[in-house]
């Protein structure tokens, strides 16, 4: 019996090895590990999207007042109605940003506090997979999730929108001329190029820091930049610095940029993905990210639980 066993057991593993594991299932596999111990990466989307239309009901109250307020003016109708939408996006999206840093901070620091991290190194798994995989939350599937929970929003909106202005025998015709099918390729453009691809290098700095800090992770994270332009500041009397990571921030400086800024939203004009992909700060973005993932991959091979 023993040796059938053995013999089985030998059969089983051969059947299926770490090797004939493909890269992009392990990873496939790891991305769905990272959302079934990060719950807040799908929950805290969708919970804004319920303040977002509990919000909107509540404006519902008085929007029939509010549109024969304006009935001579159907731009201003137009701008009434498409103001909601394009609040409850931007809620939702700061949202899914917020849970995005949050998330690099914890990723590869409460592992080693834990001591999680010996279970996970035990598996076939390297630690470049891992990182990796845990980079593609903050600058794929957040962004991703993101989008849908905002179309999703949009649409619930659209149709309780519907049902008021029906209610109240008022004409849908401004309502559903709103370019909303326009405004989700904006929006799907402006939350994959600024929340997950220009934004990279600073995800890249927070798992950096998650996987060196032995604690407080947040202030390791936001402390350095902070005194370096404080130093620039008292040394040099100047805030290049400042100016620099502010301009960043907002998805380049102004004037012919190729990004478009993210305070404004004005994405009309900013549909100009071949200028985007070009960019060099894109691509000098993309080099910082990969020596912060580098340095983050050398730290949870060496650094063991705190």
């Amino acid at each position: 019996m023993n040796t059938r066993a053995n013999v089985e057991s030998s059969v089983g593993s051969a059947m299926i090895t770490p090797a004939e594991i493909s890269w992009t299932q392990r990873i496939y596999w790891l991305l769905l590990r990272e959302i079934w111990e990060n719950r807040s990466i799908y929950i805290a989307p969708l919970v804004a999207a319920g303040v977002v239309l509990f919000g909107f009901l509540l404006s519902l109250i008085t929007l029939p007042h509010r549109m024969r307020a304006v009935s001579f003016d159907t731009a201003k109708q137009r701008a009434l109605l498409e103001q909601p939408y394009q609040v409850a996006a931007g809620m939702i999206m700061v949202t899914a940003f917020v849970v995005g840093v949050f998330y690099c901070l914890e990723a590869l620091h409460s592992e080693r506090r834990d001591r999680s991290i010996l279970f996970w190194k035990s598996l076939p798994v390297s630690d470049l997979e891992t990182v990796l995989a845990k980079a593609s939350i903050p600058i794929l599937v957040l962004p991703l999730i993101a989008f849908a929970v905002v179309i999703a929003t949009q649409w619930v909106m659209l149709l309780l929108n519907s049902a008021m202005l029906l209610g109240n025998r008022q004409s849908l015709a401004t309502l559903w001329s709103l370019p909303l099918f326009q405004r989700a390729l904006m929006w799907l453009y402006h939350i994959v190029t600024v929340h997950g691809l220009w934004y990279a290098p600073f995800y890249g700095w927070l798992l950096l820091v998650s996987a060196w800090a032995r604690r407080t992770t947040f202030l390791w994270a936001f402390l350095p930049p902070l005194a370096i332009g404080v130093v620039e500041k008292i040394a040099f009397n100047t805030s290049h610095f400042a100016a620099f990571t502010s301009n960043w921030f907002m998805g380049g400086p102004a004037g012919g940029d190729p990004l478009m800024s993210a305070a404004s939203m004005d994405l009309t004009s900013q549909l100009t993905p071949g200028r985007f992909i070009t960019s060099p700060g894109l691509w000098i973005g993309f080099a910082i990210a990969a020596a912060f993932l580098a340095g983050a991959v050398r730290l949870r091979r060496y650094r063991g639980p705190i």
